[in-house]
């Protein structure tokens, strides 16, 4: 994919719009999808919301059949209140928040742990009805190897951190289009 600047910024404005709107039921939240045909797609995507740089939600969709925009829209208020993980953010915490959204390819199976680029690919681990997913930047923000990447998807999953070694498992890869707030702070 390739998202432009504009795309990016308005994106994020999405976001926030739709966080803004769980305390605030004036905002608007339309958008023109003419300039942006990227909103209209049907895509998988993830926000997450960090403060002071650590995480406080992250939800998102694998693949989407709504339109982008509304994809956005879901994950960035799920991300807000319904990660299970964290309390629901308040309003005060709101404007201390950073969002970061992610955009996903199709899934595509894994053939062999080689084929997987740190920093590259997400993952998806599917086994024995568990499930978990690992975005492409968290390897990297957690200075991971490949093997520690794939222990922590077998975590995450609900399974033991060597699962991995047994066999090869039941793992799609993805990509991802990566961009936050923080970059677009100086303008």
């Amino acid at each position: 994919m390739n998202i432009s600047v504009e795309e990016k910024q308005t994106i994020l404005q999405i976001a926030r719009n739709s966080i803004s709107s769980i305390y605030d039921s004036e905002i608007d939240n339309e958008v023109d999808y003419s300039s942006f045909p990227i909103l209209s797609s049907q895509k998988g995507a993830f926000v997450t919301l960090t403060k002071n740089h650590n995480l406080r939600g992250c939800i998102g969709y694998i693949t989407s059949n709504l339109p982008l925009s509304e994809t956005i829209r879901d994950a960035a208020v799920q991300a807000a209140i319904g990660d299970p993980r964290f309390p629901k953010l308040t309003q005060e915490e709101f404007s201390k928040i950073e969002i970061e959204v992610s955009i996903l390819s199709e899934p595509f199976l894994l053939e062999s742990y080689e084929d997987i680029i740190v920093g590259t690919h997400g993952l998806i681990l599917t086994e024995q009805g568990h499930r978990g997913l690992l975005l492409p930047q968290v390897p990297i923000e957690h200075k991971m190897n490949k093997e520690e990447y794939l222990s922590a998807l077998c975590e995450k999953s609900g399974f033991y951190p060597s699962f991995w070694k047994e066999r090869i498992l039941n793992i799609e890869m993805f990509t991802a289009d990566v961009f936050s707030e923080e970059e677009f702070e100086d303008d």
